[in-house]
């Protein structure tokens, strides 16, 4: 009897292993993730490490070390974010190169993705919180032709195709020469990034000697390089 049972209910609980599954569509890494994804991937494979910092920041290291005096007119440029504990939401991921240099001795290349806020109107372009892509590299004798040679290589691969791109001259407190670097898009020129050369008084700062020492140091916009990967004109 107690077979026959036994017998009864696993006839009755058999499962057809020869039945299709249920279908979960696949999902999808979003457009700003998979930017900083491809260019880490590029970076990693340029020989650069992967650093990242904190997001609430102290003016020190968002502003001050990098060059940018108390009553620098650059300040204004950014429209900062201030918390009540004089703290800082920071503008941009530069904070990361400092903390980094102040602890790791060159040589160094780096590549800083992060999140970051500003007091921006949101419109087509612009976010009030957005994300960057900062990369930079400290050893002797690194020149200005080193620094054209990696952006060049970097949008390359970023873009699968070359494109032709420009430098202009420009102006950043923390380096000297600055360029921004455009790169033409549907027949149009498009501002993707920033670049120069560290300014000595930043490698002083973290207590490099720039009789000894150059770098360069080169940011983005993720957004702007996601729209132009996936052709979306506007970023909201």
């Amino acid at each position: 009897l107690q077979f026959a049972q036994i017998q009864a209910q696993l006839d009755a609980e058999t499962l057809d292993v020869t039945m299709p599954g249920v279908y979960f569509p696949q999902g999808r890494v979003h457009p700003l993730n998979s930017t900083i994804d491809r260019a880490m991937d590029i970076f990693v494979g340029l020989g650069y490490t992967i650093a990242t910092g904190p997001e609430m920041e102290t003016d020190y290291y968002n502003f001050e070390a990098l060059n940018f005096q108390p009553d620098h007119p650059a300040r204004d440029m950014q429209d900062t974010l201030y918390l009540p504990d004089g703290n800082l939401l920071r503008t941009h991921t530069s904070n990361i190169q400092i903390r980094y240099m102040k602890d790791n001795e060159p040589p160094i290349r780096i590549v800083a993705p992060g999140r970051c806020y500003r007091r921006d109107t949101v419109d087509a372009t612009h976010a009030a919180v957005f994300h960057q892509v900062e990369f930079f590299a400290v050893d002797e004798n690194l020149t200005f032709t080193d620094l054209k040679g990696t952006i060049k290589e970097f949008l390359q691969q970023m873009f699968g195709e070359e494109m032709p791109i420009r430098f202009r001259a420009s102006y950043f407190p923390f380096t000297e020469p600055s360029a921004e670097v455009d790169m033409q898009w549907k027949g149009k020129w498009l501002e993707i990034m920033g670049c120069g050369m560290i300014d000595p008084n930043v490698l002083k700062a973290v207590g490099y000697d720039p009789e000894v020492y150059t770098g360069f140091a080169a940011g983005f916009g993720v957004e702007r390089v996601a729209m132009v990967l996936h052709q979306i004109d506007d970023i909201r």
